[in-house]
């Protein structure tokens, strides 16, 4: 049997003993005077330091416990003493280095669920559910939409030139004077009027048109809600508590991958439909060119759809593919879609404040 003298709190009181110590197979035995306690279990101690001086020992079991040993400490008691733990408990028993990597597989783990979670909720969320939230962001618009009836018998033409099936789409043209084209959520896709008056043709008014369509068909309309403002808000959307929704929409960014496969689907539905690509790839290049004169924060196309000389590009290399293609709408269609709100009385002309 073996004894050392030290200091000790019990983590209760402030009381600092100083406390006869020994050891044997059952643990750490304390005393002074009327005073005991233990055995206290060699697997229940932490070392939370240890130097020339000596040992501080902690209790895994016990926040606050305090025992210090200092001076010539008999070897059967530091024999039994728990090594020093550098960074913690788990880390110290695999390795810094390994611990290290699997924070990084961890962090990467999180980061990658997080970045897909938006898509996930999204193709959860019933499409009925979806329209409703569309219809309600329409409804933001008012009085501002354009119902001219040659217009918009030019824009069902449209619609059905370039998406043949889309049956369940609701396009819809708004007296706005932005150069702008958002799909919603629910099918709903809004064209802003000088994005028809800036146009050159009804050519590159199919190419942006058929872009929103491919976001529609991807269901990534309410991912980039997610992304933009969170889960919750795709959540709160389901019983209709949602406020300021299109402009949260509008503000929103769809991924790198959206893009890209937004304008496969173009590509390919302007195939389809015999509809040359090359107005719109001139129509992206008008647009980039626009890009470092717009006044900070603008809202416009080129702020929800990044722009780049390769995404023209992509187009105009689509052009090799084509025979046979034909304006997407007659000389008189496109007319009465480019005045589908000059011809609207109807029609109430502004600013969207968000």
């Amino acid at each position: 049997m073996t004894r050392v003298e030290a200091w000790h709190y019990d983590g209760v009181t402030a009381r600092r003993r100083h406390p006869a110590v020994r050891g044997d197979d059952a643990g750490l035995w304390l005393s002074e005077g009327d005073w005991h306690d233990g055995p206290i279990a060699w697997d229940s101690l932490v070392t939370r330091d240890r130097n020339a001086q000596g040992w501080l020992l902690g209790r895994r079991d016990r926040d606050g416990w305090r025992l210090s040993l200092s001076g010539a400490i008999p070897p059967d008691i530091v024999g039994r003493l728990p090594a020093s733990e550098r960074y913690g408990g788990w880390i110290d028993s695999v390795g810094l280095w390994k611990a290290a990597a699997a924070c990084a597989v961890v962090a990467a783990g999180v980061v990658a669920i997080g970045y897909a979670a938006p898509g996930w909720i999204a193709r959860a969320v019933p499409m009925s559910w979806e329209r409703r939230l569309g219809d309600a962001m329409v409804g933001d618009f008012g009085t501002r939409l354009c119902k001219a009836p040659a217009g918009r018998a030019a824009l069902s033409r449209l619609v059905t030139r370039i998406a043949p099936d889309g049956g369940d789409l609701r396009v819809q043209v708004t007296a706005v004077p932005m150069v702008n084209a958002a799909a919603l959520p629910g099918g709903r896709i809004v064209i802003f009027e000088k994005l028809l008056t800036d146009a050159r043709s009804p050519d590159e008014v199919a190419g942006v048109l058929a872009h929103e369509v491919g976001h529609v068909r991807n269901r990534d309309v309410l991912t980039a809600l997610a992304r933009q403002a969170g889960i919750g808000f795709v959540l709160a959307s389901l019983t209709g508590d949602v406020g300021n929704a299109l402009g949260t929409l509008l503000a929103a960014r769809y991924s790198r991958a959206a893009e890209s496969e937004a304008d496969a689907f173009a590509i390919r539905s302007l195939a389809a439909a015999r509809v040359s690509p090359l107005p719109t790839a001139r129509f992206f290049a008008q647009l980039a060119e626009m890009e470092d004169k717009l006044p900070t924060g603008a809202l416009g196309y080129l702020s929800s759809h990044p722009l780049s000389r390769e995404r023209r590009r992509r187009f105009e290399r689509a052009v090799a593919t084509h025979r046979g293609d034909a304006p997407a709408l007659s000389r008189d269609e496109w007319r009465a879609l480019r005045r589908i709100c000059t011809d609207d009385p109807t029609a109430e002309r502004g600013e969207l404040a968000f």
